[in-house]
């Protein structure tokens, strides 16, 4: 089973609970109802490429739980092949977030399966075929930089997602064709947040998106900046909107189109996810975004 775009990361089921402000420590602060949907930075991503029409599927882990059960029928709804998700001895990945009414959430993650993946689960028919391969760090860090070196031998674009952000080798970035990084990220890698982003390619990848929430992003190359606007939106939940963003650029990018061109078809997918609730449910169809 071949994949133009293959996501290799993980998959959580998403606990979410609406907040009117965040506690302190030791605060006790009453929200409302728990609402469980399916997520995860690779399920979502892949999620998100698929519902805008690319040919995808997930490379990670779940358990044999109810948890595991959602996130595979979430993917199967959306397109994505499940050929490559591992159904493992550990329970599936937790991610229980707080959301408050400016739509902004602070999220704790349970790994759980998503440990489980190994650099030995990065096949050659996983990888065969694939015309983009994203990564994101919610899976071992060995695991993605094994999955880096052999995407990028295989000739495929490789998109590193560089959330929750970590330090990587300098031969990882260096087989980096697009790192995807919010301000956040940006300003670890660069140890300051005022860098110049131009900086991101001095640590080895060939180009760079920094994303801005709803002021876009900043496409780096080597011939310099360009700035991509985000359609101005009422956010009502942020959560997943950088899984959407990386997600439609991988799809974008698999169907050809420059890397300019993919933010922002990548900048309007994302800025229609931060108007709906949860993850992936939030992520809008090609027919939505026709």
């Amino acid at each position: 089973m071949c994949a133009a775009v293959l996501v290799v990361g993980s998959a959580n089921a998403d606990l979410v609970v609406p907040v009117d402000r965040r506690p302190a420590g030791g605060e006790t602060v009453l929200g409302g109802d728990t609402v469980l949907s399916p997520g995860g930075k690779g399920a979502n991503t892949a999620v998100a490429a698929g519902r805008l029409g690319a040919d995808v599927a997930l490379l990670g882990a779940v358990g044999s739980d109810p948890y595991g059960a959602l996130l595979r029928d979430s993917l199967t709804g959306a397109g994505v092949s499940t050929a490559f998700l591992l159904v493992v001895d550990r329970p599936t990945g937790i991610a229980y977030i707080t959301v408050t009414p400016d739509g902004e959430n602070s999220i704790l993650v349970s790994p759980g399966a998503n440990s489980a993946l190994t650099p030995a689960d990065i096949t050659s028919e996983a990888l065969a075929g694939a015309a983009v391969v994203v990564l994101s760090l919610e899976v071992p860090l060995p695991t993605v930089e094994h999955a880096v070196a052999r995407a990028s031998a295989a000739g495929a674009t490789v998109l590193l997602n560089l959330s929750p952000a970590a330090r990587l080798s300098a031969s990882t970035l260096a087989a980096v064709d697009v790192l995807l990084v919010n301000e956040h990220e940006a300003a670890y890698l660069l140890g300051s947040p005022g860098a110049d982003p131009r900086k991101l390619l001095e640590l080895g990848p060939r180009a760079a998106v920094v994303t801005l929430g709803s002021r876009g992003a900043v496409v780096v190359t080597s011939s310099g900046l360009t700035a991509v606007s985000s359609p101005a939106v009422a956010a009502v939940d942020t959560t997943g909107a950088g899984d959407a963003f990386a997600g439609a650029l991988a799809a974008s990018l698999a169907s050809g189109v420059s890397l300019v061109d993919a933010a922002h078809r990548a900048a309007a997918v994302a800025a229609v996810s931060v108007t709906r609730h949860g993850a992936q449910p939030s992520y809008p169809t090609a027919a939505e975004m026709a």
